[in-house]
């Protein structure tokens, strides 16, 4: 275990290179276009304009075209919780206020999805999905634009607009015919707003593994979403993805009982109420929680704040870089104004015998976890519509069961 100093508000990229070098998979630098902290957070969502969401929300160049909010690295660590960002698109224009709440809905889905089924998630839930009959011998090609320039965006910024990530999926696996849950690893490891819960899904419904129909990319949506990519490309007289993938038959999955029902929604959920056992003496925040509107941070106000970082995980991860210091920087502003401490090791062992407060996190690990270090309070999750025991095999089934609110 280790003690690490708290991270600076101007260098956060030393930082990480000092003290988290080691566990990156990359050359340590900043994302060219999101900063971490609670600040750039409510100016991001200051700022949120949906005009045009429901007609732009899938382009991709040229950038000005673009109708994705770029929010979801905020969203994904809890510095903009799912109620607050639905509250803040009451005023759009009504389309594409619907639009964008049926976005939001989705990342709560994600999140039942995978508060329930935890690791179940890494395999296919419904069906097997195609492979080619000849596998590339790269998922992604270079040298063709499309995946060029997505690639070099994740790279650079650690994001991709949604499009961008279908493509990059359905390439991975539907064309190139190589094991979706590796291309998911591969993409979680680099992307600010990388989940288990979200990227799993999205990797899941792409491929066909959660659905049973593949998105099938080919030039059609290239030339649709950012015209003129294909014509600067070096395969444009000889493009591998002219046509549409070839159709196969769906191999169907057995039903999993766990997406039918859940046979322990209070685990799932977690408290509705705050549950203290004894006096805290720090706050105990996660990467699923790194906002001021933490129920725990905010209940706690003069209370110290622990962070420990994963080692073992990290190590087996191997993140970009960026995402480190787009956590650092986080990290960096709430040290700012409250005393901080920050760990380097195992979580249980750091928390060992502390008296907690730490608001529950929808994943399965932190209930692992949290069995074992045993908060003195523990907050409820703020739950966008908090989970039921109803279906999660489908989008559509799960909203029904939870209703739109």
């Amino acid at each position: 275990m280790t003690l690490l100093p708290a991270p600076p508000t101007d260098d956060a990229p030393a930082w990480v290179a000092e003290h988290l070098g080691h566990l990156t998979r990359d050359g340590v630098r900043a994302s060219r276009r999101f900063r971490g902290g609670q600040s750039a957070a409510d100016a991001a969502l200051a700022t949120l304009d949906l005009t045009g969401y429901a007609s732009r929300r899938n382009e991709v160049l040229p950038v000005g075209r673009r109708g994705a909010t770029g929010l979801s690295p905020y969203i994904r660590h809890g510095l903009l919780p799912l109620p607050d960002v639905w509250a803040a698109a009451a005023d759009a224009p009504t389309r594409d206020r619907d639009k964008f709440r049926d976005e939001l809905l989705w990342q709560e889905y994600a999140r039942h999805l995978y508060a329930r089924a935890g690791t179940r998630t890494r395999t296919a839930l419904r069906a097997e999905p195609p492979r080619p009959q000849r596998t590339w011998e790269q998922p992604w090609p270079r040298a063709m634009a499309c995946v060029d320039s997505a690639l070099t965006e994740l790279e650079t910024d650690g994001w991709m607009v949604n499009q961008t990530r279908m493509w990059l999926s359905s390439q991975w696996t539907v064309r190139a015919g190589w094991d979706w849950a590796a291309g998911e690893d591969e993409m979680f490891a680099q992307l600010l707003d990388g989940s288990r819960a979200a990227n799993r899904l999205g990797w899941q419904w792409t491929t066909g593994a959660g659905s049973g129909k593949p998105y099938g990319f080919s030039r059609w949506q290239v030339r649709k979403r950012a015209p003129g990519l294909c014509e600067g490309c070096a395969l444009n007289q000889a493009c591998p993805i002219q046509d549409w993938p070839a159709d196969q038959d769906t191999r169907w999955l057995p039903r999993e009982d766990l997406l039918a029902a859940d046979p322990d929604v209070s685990a799932t959920a977690g408290p509705r109420e705050v549950v203290r056992t004894a006096e805290p003496e720090a706050v105990w925040l996660t990467a699923e929680s790194l906002g001021t509107s933490d129920p725990a941070l905010a209940a706690n106000p003069d209370l110290p704040v622990v962070f420990v970082l994963d080692e073992p995980l990290l190590t087996s991860l191997r993140l970009a870089g960026a995402r480190l210091v787009f956590l650092a920087q986080c990290l960096a502003e709430l040290g700012a104004d409250r005393e901080l401490e920050v760990h380097l090791g195992r979580p249980a062992q750091v928390l060992a015998g502390r008296a907690v407060a730490v608001t529950t996190a929808p994943v399965p690990g932190f209930r692992r976890l949290a069995r074992r270090v045993e908060p003195a309070e523990l907050h409820p999750w703020p739950w966008l519509r908090r989970p039921g025991a109803g279906p999660v095999q489908s989008f559509s089934a799960w909203r029904r069961s939870v209703g739109r609110g």
